[in-house]
């Protein structure tokens, strides 16, 4: 649930963040400076729900909604290193303004978007899983 914070804050800012200016958009980003430390709560949630899986194996549903969930978090690490950690890279941290900054911004906003609704999808999935595990 923990790595529904980071992931749903980006979500919710987007449309307020979308259409600012150049000098606005590298001003704010500059709040998420730290925020790489989140990562470990990504990684503790994908390591978590593998090892569920693991031991819901040959369970039915339950296993099923489990490894959905392991992949849905596995999937948010893909969009990370396919569009946010190049943005990053290529505005450095959002400190520079490449000529397409705002490809990069749309790279960037869009997929952190993508990985919230994956996140809550793979948290859906824990949750029916642990209601299912129960009876």
């Amino acid at each position: 649930m923990l790595a529904l914070v980071p992931a749903g804050a980006h979500l919710l800012e987007l449309p307020n963040k979308i259409g600012l200016s150049q000098a606005d958009y590298f001003t704010v980003q500059a709040i998420y400076r730290g925020w790489s430390l989140l990562g470990i709560v990504l990684i503790a949630a994908l390591l978590a729900s593998l090892a569920l899986s693991v031991l819901l194996r040959g369970q039915g549903a339950v296993f099923a909604l489990a490894l959905a969930a392991f992949l849905l978090m596995a999937a948010t690490l893909v969009i990370f290193f396919v569009w946010t950690y190049p943005a990053n890279q290529a505005t450095q941290n959002w400190t520079v303004a490449p000529e397409n900054w705002q490809a990069l911004r749309a790279h960037w906003e869009y997929a952190h978007a993508a990985s919230a609704i994956l996140t809550f999808i793979a948290l859906c999935c824990l949750a029916l899983s642990a209601l299912l595990v129960r009876r």
